[in-house]
């Protein structure tokens, strides 16, 4: 790098190397060497990140002036030891772990004109097995001493609460189990005047009034009760969204837990069975949002499941530590909003790109196995982080279409309904693995995604009586391809590995 030699060793943990100026820079591992080639003299450093992983960074122009076109290029030349050695995995058939209900998604209603037919597609190609949906709290009690039972039922109900509790009953209507969450409060359940709050990015941050707080319970529950009612439909879980963050109502930790208990309560006294979601966290990294309700014993009876976002900080030690916090209180964990990069509309032709497809499908696969979700539900099933492009979605043309993230979601989403969790285990630690199995059926599901070269894996532990497994491939070409079958015998099976693609087997 411009004659300066830097290794991870000489680095200390968070520290950043000098930065230099060169045309050229190599990065040189036992096995792989990469050179980066500038048309002119380019500016960088190295940046120590956790474990032995280091960042190259590098500053391709010094300056662009608003209004004026600037171009650079480089070449990228990478050399190295393929490996195309096989991947021995092992399925644990014999210790089933937690059920996993199937993939999900969300139903936020935000785009007249787009959504109907992305969720139309969607619902139509997907099997969905847990919904969640917007309570439109403002919209539902904008007075503070209105009735807004009696208005819905006077034929009053306003028209983004009617569209949320239809798109609610079209869910349920296919048996799905519904998360109901809130965004934004009305005015009058604000504490302080409103207009003091500013908006800082996407966090509003209102805190409710803790002066009113059983008129708050009122109206939440009013509206839990009227769609049960008047439509049919008794949410599972309710949430505020992101309260760890205030997107858009934001408590503490022990004003989630208080809420937890009071709201909870005031459900059950109206009759209602829905439950408290505890976190429903804007990612994982925030866990400590959880502790105060988990230590509250008087919360418990009312949480119905933990939930994150995996928007960021899913490394394996925080996903364990989500994992254990389910079993410690004995209810399942649910990922309320999944996907990877919370900012990723801002350059929306991402969602189409090959990378963003296989980092996307590697993290519900890890989160699958060290979590044991009940559901992984997609942020989001309408044209908001669309799966599909085209016909205008994010200003694409052409038809509409399945991207190549809808083929892993349908994949995944191929899972046997009512399976267990099944541990496996991997020798290549370029494939992330997750089993599933509805055992009293007899019905399997591996899935894999291969981050390397082509190579065979050896699949071990499939139980007795599964004769043939039908294999899937999706990748930047291919989208959930039928590749043919793979004969068990004896509990063995030995398949063909695409390179970076994702593969799921399914019992036949």
């Amino acid at each position: 790098m411009g004659g300066t030699r830097v290794t991870i060793a000489q680095l200390q943990k968070g520290a950043v190397s000098k930065k230099s100026n060169a045309k050229e820079i190599t990065i040189t591992t036992p096995s792989r060497q990469i050179k980066l080639a500038f048309a002119s003299r380019v500016s960088a450093f190295v940046r120590k990140e956790a474990g032995s992983a280091a960042t190259l960074y590098v500053q391709l122009l010094p300056s662009i002036e608003k209004g004026k076109e600037v171009t650079t290029s480089f070449q990228l030349h990478a050399d190295g030891v393929i490996d195309h050695s096989d991947a021995t995995i092992h399925l644990d058939v014999t210790n089933p772990g937690r059920l996993f209900a199937g993939f999900g998604g969300n139903f936020r209603l935000q785009n007249p004109s787009q959504d109907p037919k992305v969720i139309d597609y969607c619902l139509a190609n997907l099997r969905v097995a847990y919904g969640r949906i917007e309570f439109p709290w403002r919209n539902w009690q904008k007075e503070e001493n209105s009735d807004p039972i009696a208005e819905a039922y006077a034929g009053n109900l306003d028209g983004k609460v009617r569209d949320a509790v239809l798109m609610a009953q079209r869910l349920k209507a296919k048996g799905m189990p519904l998360i109901i969450s809130c965004w934004f409060p009305p005015t009058w359940a604000i504490a302080g005047d409103p207009r003091s709050y500013r908006r800082n990015g996407g966090i509003q941050a209102y805190k409710l009034d803790p002066e009113k707080q059983e008129k708050i319970y009122k109206s939440l529950s009013d509206y839990l009760v009227f769609i049960k009612q008047k439509y049919g439909i008794e949410a599972q879980l309710f949430s505020f969204n992101e309260s760890d963050l205030g997107i858009d109502v934001l408590f503490s930790p022990q004003e989630h837990a208080d809420f937890i208990k009071g709201f909870g309560a005031y459900m059950a006294k109206r009759g209602l069975a829905t439950k408290m979601l505890l976190g429903d966290n804007s990612d994982a990294t925030t866990f400590n949002f959880l502790v105060p309700a988990m230590k509250d014993p008087a919360t418990h009876p009312y949480i119905g499941a933990v939930s994150f976002h995996s928007w960021r900080g899913c490394d394996d030690m925080t996903l364990h530590k989500w994992a254990g916090a389910s079993r410690a209180l004995n209810v399942p964990l649910i990922i309320g909003e999944g996907s990877t990069d919370a900012a990723a509309h801002t350059y929306a032709e991402i969602f189409n790109e090959s990378t963003f497809a296989l980092y996307e499908i590697n993290l519900y696969t890890r989160i699958c196995a060290i979590c044991q979700p009940l559901s992984i539900l997609q942020w989001q099933l309408t044209s908001d982080y669309s799966l599909l492009w085209g016909d205008g979605i994010y200003g694409s043309q052409g038809p509409l279409r399945p991207t190549q993230r809808f083929w892993n979601m349908k994949q995944l989403a191929s899972t046997p309904e009512e399976a267990f969790s099944i541990p496996v285990t991997c020798s290549k630690k370029e494939v992330n693995c997750a089993a599933f199995g509805n055992i009293a059926q007899g019905k399997y599901a591996v899935h894999l995604v291969n981050n390397g070269a082509k190579s065979q894996a050896i699949i071990t532990g499939i139980p007795e009586g599964t004769t043939d497994l039908q294999i899937y491939v999706t990748n930047s070409v291919d989208g959930m391809k039928e590749n043919g079958t793979a004969k068990v015998e004896n509990g063995r099976a030995t398949i063909s590995l695409p390179a970076i693609s994702f593969i799921t087997l399914l019992s036949k």
